[in-house]
């Protein structure tokens, strides 16, 4: 979850953080995306963020994905749009190839009048590009414009760096130059001949190749349809004041359009584009945890084929009511007895510890076996080394047969994760190579802890959690692979180990902007054979 929004799928993930499927208490769907906590640990990012989100909530337009709702100051932050069910400009065109005139000319007027309505709330959008737009059954609908800059705000320009995708960037972008409202407009021009020759029109490369060519030639636009020539080398301009305005970029297509612009031909056209209507996921239930299990066994009432009686309804009921009391007070007995043999019992270990001179209850770093007077057993965290036992865990007191007890938190604080070690929960816990439970690794879909051993699952918005939250949460827990985009500092993942252990780990700091050089310290606490 994340403040309050239960995931239900991954979307996709980019430069600024993951996206992942959820859905209001209405059940209507929306897109989550969640920031990266190597950009939320910047208090100026912070900053940016918030005045940005408030800016995005201004925004309203028939071809844009809504704001409706945000936390700037969350852990991680993140924002929730509504989420349009259709696949990208960039996904439609490398699974189909370039698209068709009409189509091309549809989508620039969409894009066009979604700009205008961005524009209006006071934002360039700085990152139009292929993959923020989505192509709805009816249309095309721009994104994340909400994490753009607000158009009167402090640009990231100011000290030296660009912000955008550079194959759609604009020559003032690449260059750190003032960014302006005909910034997007050259974006569209490059969005829109991606659209139509299947490619950037720049050519792909690194990136400071692809930005020598925007700043210093003259695009290439034989390749493209006689018909949209005029209006793309408008938008591409290299002087921002020559650009075409939005209005004159709709009005434009609408010109080439004809009849189809007043009939509506454009849901037919995007049918043709976007392929087979998109299935959206329905909400994920909360999980919802039965009381009575922990108080039973097994079922109170058995059900079956039942023999007919000939007892009379009201005779039956009454004695259906007496059978519900008389268990009901055998029930509540029980627990009282069970109780009060507890508190016997309790009294007696109490009373024995009293009279051998023992503290009354055991502390968390006590062993059983021989001790040397005026001494205390080493705590495992002052060492990295726990005591020299079969499986490296202190021996807690033997609990009384009538006495359950819980079992001792062993704390092991500032343990290490890198692509070279890995964690265990045999002792010693730390290991210098990648045989432990708890492995982390960085990969192309972003850094994890693995385990073959073990399953994952991390709170979100709690702190301080206990031995019972991480048995809840661990109850239905599958995964063994848990990514940490949604991971900060101060973050907690539970984590159950196959012997019947729990685990509770606390980044105190992650460091994942380099992946060939990420590595996590957190303090790792476990419970044994809490499971």
């Amino acid at each position: 979850m994340v403040a309050g929004y239960r995931l239900a799928a991954r979307l996709g993930a980019g430069g600024m953080g993951r996206v992942y499927l959820s859905h209001t208490q209405g059940g209507r769907p929306v897109a989550i995306k969640v920031v990266r906590p190597e950009l939320a640990d910047d208090p100026d990012f912070r900053r940016r963020f918030r005045r940005e989100v408030e800016a995005a909530r201004r925004v309203r337009g028939a071809y844009t994905a809504e704001l409706i709702d945000a936390d700037a100051d969350g852990v991680p932050p993140w924002l929730a749009t509504l989420y349009v069910p259709g696949p990208s400009l960039a996904d439609a065109v490398g699974r189909r190839g370039p698209l068709p005139v009409p189509a091309v000319l549809w989508l620039m007027a969409g894009v066009a009048e979604a700009l205008q309505a961005i524009h209006g709330a006071g934002i360039v959008h700085r990152d139009l590009k292929p993959s923020n737009v989505l192509l709805a059954a009816d249309g095309p609908r721009v994104i994340d414009f909400g994490i753009s800059l607000a158009a009167d705000a402090t640009s990231h320009t100011a000290t030296g760096f660009a912000v955008g995708t550079p194959q759609f960037m604009a020559p003032e972008q690449a260059t750190a130059d003032e960014v302006t409202q005909a910034t997007d407009v050259f974006a569209l021009g490059q969005t829109a001949a991606f659209a139509a020759l299947g490619r950037p029109l720049y050519g792909d490369g690194p990136a400071a190749t692809v930005l020598y060519r925007i700043v210093h030639q003259q695009p290439d636009l034989s390749p493209l349809p006689e018909r949209l020539r005029p209006l793309i080398a408008r938008c591409l301009a290299a002087d921002p004041g020559e650009r075409a305005t939005l209005a004159e970029v709709v009005e434009w297509c609408r010109e080439q359009l004809g009849a189809d612009a007043d009939e509506g031909a454009g849901p037919t056209v995007w049918q043709e584009v976007t392929g087979p209507e998109v299935t959206v996921p329905s909400p994920v239930p909360a999980p919802v945890p039965d009381p009575t299990r922990m108080l039973h066994p097994g079922p109170l009432v058995v059900t079956g084929p039942q023999p007919q009686s000939t007892v009379p309804d009201a005779r039956r009921t009454r004695r259906r009511r007496t059978a519900l009391i008389t268990a009901a007070a055998v029930t509540a007995g029980a627990l009282v007895l069970t109780g009060f043999a507890w508190m016997v019992a309790d009294a007696g270990e109490r009373f024995r510890d009293w009279a051998a001179g023992a503290p009354s209850t055991p502390g968390p770093q006590e062993s059983e076996g021989p001790s040397t007077p005026g001494s205390s057993t080493a705590s495992p965290s002052a060492s990295g080394h726990g005591s020299e036992a079969g499986d490296g865990a202190p021996d807690a007191a033997q609990p009384s047969p009538t006495a359950p007890q819980t079992p001792t938190a062993v704390p092991y604080p500032l343990q290490r994760l890198d692509a070279k070690s890995s964690l265990s929960f045999k002792e010693p816990v730390q290991r210098e190579d990648r045989k432990g439970d708890i492995r982390f690794d960085c990969k192309d879909a972003g850094c994890a802890l693995e385990s073959d051993t073990s399953v994952f699952v991390q709170l979100f918005g709690a702190s301080g959690a206990s031995l019972d939250e991480c048995r809840l949460l661990l109850a239905g827990a599958k995964s063994r692979r848990w990514p940490l985009a949604a991971a900060a500092n101060g973050s907690q993942i539970c984590v159950r180990h196959s012997s019947g252990d729990i685990g509770l780990l606390v980044l105190q700091t992650k460091s994942t902007a380099l992946p060939e050089l990420a590595f996590l310290q957190l303090d790792m606490t476990i419970w044994r054979k809490a499971a």
